[in-house]
């Protein structure tokens, strides 16, 4: 899906939603949810392709694919964070949306936990 089209589809989501809103509709929070739900599964037909390149350039490079893995969680766990986070702010729900954000930075410190491990050991070799 090119991105001429996601852009038509929130502008289509977004105009119904702010006619249902209009009309005092409680439909036009969940015409702007499925919106976002809509695109963001488009966006993760994309990520396939992203994940194709990372895996060819473990090929290319001598590094342990673990490193390759911890960063790919990192991002999926980044955007995943952000988008349900907006997703609750646009509902109202602003409270939820910064704990989820929260929870996201807690995921990412404990995923790369083994980064700073290996970092701080080639820190103690080098000086030590």
């Amino acid at each position: 899906m090119t991105m001429l089209k996601i852009g038509c589809l929130g502008i289509a989501g977004v105009l119904c939603a702010l006619l249902l809103k209009e009309m005092k509709s409680p439909f036009a929070v969940f015409i702007s949810l499925g919106t976002c739900v809509l695109i963001a599964f488009f966006g993760l037909w994309r990520l396939d392709y992203v994940v194709g390149i990372v895996k060819d350039m473990e090929q290319y490079l001598s590094l342990d694919t673990g490193w390759f893995e911890i960063l790919l969680k990192i991002t999926g766990i980044t955007y995943l964070a952000d988008f349900a986070a907006n997703m609750c702010r646009d509902a109202g729900y602003s409270a939820i949306g910064v704990e989820i954000e929260i929870f996201g930075k807690i995921s990412i410190l404990a995923i790369s936990s083994p980064v700073i491990l290996a970092l701080v050991e080639t820190i103690r070799s080098f000086f030590g």
